[in-house]
């Protein structure tokens, strides 16, 4: 994707950090991120829709970024991103797709609509769940062990992420993370950590679409289980990508996205 230099980004004051580009608040998209990643991850996607005239809104989730220091689980995660949100089209990536979900059920009047990409709604069985609560925190204390350099080899050559090649960039991104900030958002805000949502899913009248790789097989079934769980969902593969596919495929998850949005400005 074109590097959009034209685009500013200005500080947006809050309990998380957080930049916003452009004015029009009608048509604002806030773009949440997955784990071990910074609000730089989304810039190129939402360069590109503020270049076409929407506002867009990026933060750093706590425990990672300038939001580093900051120690929530997900549904205190929440109640800090909906006030800086506010109404706008939510986007958020894994662990960024499952904040969204809380966002649209506990702020439902804020979400226009919901794009996740790669999220899990959660765990429904409790002795499954505990097994990855464990799970969560062993990896936390591994993470603080190894240290975030050699973490961040181990977890991005997982077999999940088919094979996806970061950028320097990228990877010099991620390691401003620290092992505590990191650690912390696993024991707090991980899967095991996450009650189940999936009985309430019904309640999310607003348009949802449920993305994955379509060389995800564990989260394409999930994009297909919660668009059908929602009233108004629908489900979206995206060739020749894996879990992370706003990386592997940013054009075609632009596209995506732009099919949830009401028209920029004539």
């Amino acid at each position: 994707m074109p590097d959009a230099t034209d685009v500013e980004w200005r500080p947006l004051a809050g309990r998380l950090h957080a930049e916003i580009t452009g004015d029009d608040t009608d048509r604002r998209i806030v773009f949440l991120h997955g784990f071990t990643q910074t609000l730089q991850s989304w810039r190129p996607i939402a360069d590109e829709f503020a270049r076409r005239g929407y506002q867009c809104v990026l933060f750093d989730l706590p425990g990672h970024g300038e939001s580093g220091t900051v120690r929530a689980d997900l549904r205190r995660t929440a109640d800090m991103i909906a006030p800086l949100g506010g109404k706008a089209t939510y986007v958020g990536y894994s662990l960024g797709g499952r904040v969204c979900l809380h966002v649209a059920l506990m702020y439902p009047h804020l979400v226009r609509s919901l794009v996740l990409i790669g999220a899990n709604p959660g765990i429904d069985d409790d002795d499954e769940r505990a097994r990855r609560r464990d799970a969560d925190h062993d990896l936390a204390d591994h993470l603080r062990e190894v240290g975030v350099e050699a973490f961040l080899h181990e977890w991005t050559t997982q077999p999940l992420f088919g094979g996806l090649a970061l950028s320097t960039d990228d990877l010099a991104d991620r390691a401003r993370n620290t092992d505590d900030g990191l650690a912390t958002s696993l024991t707090l805000a991980g899967t095991g950590a996450q009650g189940s949502l999936w009985p309430r899913l019904r309640e999310l009248n607003m348009p949802v679409l449920a993305m994955a790789g379509a060389d995800d097989a564990k989260f394409v079934a999930i994009a297909e289980q919660i668009a059908t769980a929602v009233p108004r969902g629908r489900s979206l593969l995206v060739p020749e990508a894996a879990h992370a596919a706003h990386l592997q495929q940013p054009q075609a998850v632009v596209d995506a996205i732009a099919g949830m949005l009401p028209p920029p400005a004539a």
